[in-house]
């Protein structure tokens, strides 16, 4: 569309606050406490990601949404993820798709012989060429030990039942 990269990659970033909101919205709407956090300053719509103020919300038993990405261009949602998630010692990474209910050997929409993956290693992903998340944020969740869900997020009881440790879609670690 002609829109320069930098530019592109900003209009992203803030797409990704507004999915933080209705996030919020969603979780707050069932009683939840939480906290939008992001890497772009908007004070009066989320506060800015503080590593140590994200943490002490965690301590205090809210749910931090983060959004913004790192703030800067040319990292992936999926990179910020990572780093995110490494920086505040999560236990998983949750990663909804739209449509598939894991990872496949082929896109199980366009290749009917598709194998659906119960469990990989980060290796198995780099060597089968998986398209998961890029490999900045794979090197990231395998230096740090950072375990992956991959789940079809269409079906409403899917991130409660990752949540409560129901095994679904697919394990990376």
């Amino acid at each position: 569309m002609g829109i320069d990269r930098v530019q592109g990659d900003y209009m992203g970033m803030l797409a990704t606050i507004i999915n933080a909101l209705a996030i919020q919205s969603a979780l707050e709407g069932m009683g939840t406490a939480t906290r939008v956090m992001t890497s772009i300053e908007m004070p009066k719509v989320a506060e800015p990601y503080i590593y140590r103020r994200a943490v002490r919300h965690l301590e205090k038993g809210r749910v931090v949404i983060f959004g913004g990405g790192t703030g800067s261009p040319y990292f992936s949602t999926d990179t910020t993820a990572a780093l995110r998630a490494s920086e505040i010692k999560a236990d998983v990474i949750l990663m909804g798709k739209n449509g598939v209910d894991g990872v496949y050997s082929a896109d199980p929409r366009k290749d009917p012989k598709a194998v659906k993956y119960e469990h990989l290693t980060y290796l198995d992903m780099i060597n089968k060429d998986l398209q998961i998340m890029d490999s900045t944020a794979a090197s990231m969740c395998r230096d740090n030990h950072m375990r992956i869900i991959v789940f079809n997020m269409n079906d409403t009881r899917n991130l409660v039942r990752a949540v409560d440790g129901e095994t679904i879609g697919t394990v990376i670690d």
